[in-house]
């Protein structure tokens, strides 16, 4: 399985979602994490980003909703506790076991 974290390094959330995907790889070492930096709003356009951090398994988003819009911003997650800059390990947990 292949999981990209789609990111802009003036956000402070990817890092708590690679923290999250770097638990994942122990759990679960035939997971490969590609992290992509997107800087610019073509880059943006190009690879589908709906904001900082983006999470694609096997190049799809899994948490994307049909109105989502592509570009430089923040992400927000709904998580069980609540709006968050990134989703849960478990979140990720289920999404991870689906695609299995």
């Amino acid at each position: 399985m292949d999981i990209t974290l789609l990111y802009f390094n003036d956000c402070p959330n990817w890092l708590i979602a690679n923290d999250h995907l770097e638990t994942l790889v122990v759990e679960h070492p035939e997971i490969v994490i590609t992290r992509h930096i997107v800087d610019t709003a073509e880059e943006a356009a190009h690879t589908g980003f709906r904001g900082s951090p983006s999470i694609l398994v096997d190049g799809h988003d899994p948490f994307a909703g049909p109105g989502d819009l592509v570009g430089l911003s923040c992400r927000i997650y709904q998580t069980p506790e609540g709006p968050a800059g990134s989703p849960t390990l478990e979140q990720l947990r289920k999404v991870v076991a689906r695609s299995d």
